[in-house]
């Protein structure tokens, strides 16, 4: 992977998206493991016991395939995240795209009151410019959900939307998009293809 090559991998839930994100990291810490360096930037948010513990579960997973991957936790701040840790030594995969919209759209709230933030397209805008301005190598996780039966609740089906152009626009400002499938990938993008 160049130094400033993006990769969108997305897929259905279990499919292998995360695994090969991580791979894609420890191939690229193998490559010189005393000059670089990776980080994983996790939106997940644990709101129940059984988030809980699915989150502990992948970091311990995580530490296991990949050592020397670091984490870094942001569930909304993700372009900022980006630019905070890019670097040319650094690769910085972001696992997952689909949680951090959720967590975009749900409202935040302190001591009883809603808080307003930028709006998820304003988000979405944040994170294509950090895209354009990483001085290294981005990977992105994402969830393919599209290709299902149409949801019946309104705000379903404009979640489904809303990701749905998400996904277009980040494959479009990655070098490379790959869909994962029973845990074999399919490249739909690639450089000169």
């Amino acid at each position: 992977m160049p130094l400033t090559e993006h990769e969108f991998i997305l897929g259905g839930q279990k499919s292998g998206k995360s695994r090969r994100a991580e791979q894609r990291a420890a191939d690229w810490l193998a490559r010189a493991p005393a000059s670089r360096r990776a980080v994983l930037i996790a939106t997940a948010q644990a709101h129940d016991d059984e988030m809980r513990e699915r989150i502990a579960r992948h970091q311990a997973d995580r530490a296991e395939r990949v050592p020397g991957l670091q984490t870094l936790e942001e569930p909304i701040e993700l372009g900022r995240a980006i630019v905070t840790q890019s670097a040319p030594d650094t690769l910085v995969v972001v696992d997952c795209l689909t949680l951090w919209l959720t967590n975009l759209l749900m409202p935040l709230r302190t001591e009883g009151a809603a808080v307003v933030t930028r709006t998820p397209s304003a988000h979405a805008t944040l994170l294509l410019i950090a895209l354009r301005e990483a001085r290294g190598p981005v990977v992105l996780v994402g969830n393919e959900i599209g290709l299902g039966v149409i949801p019946l609740g309104r705000e379903t089906r404009a979640f489904v939307d809303v990701l749905g152009r998400l996904n277009q626009d980040v494959a479009a400002a990655c070098h490379r998009a790959t869909l994962m499938v029973a845990g074999l990938p399919l490249t739909l993008k690639a450089p000169g293809a």
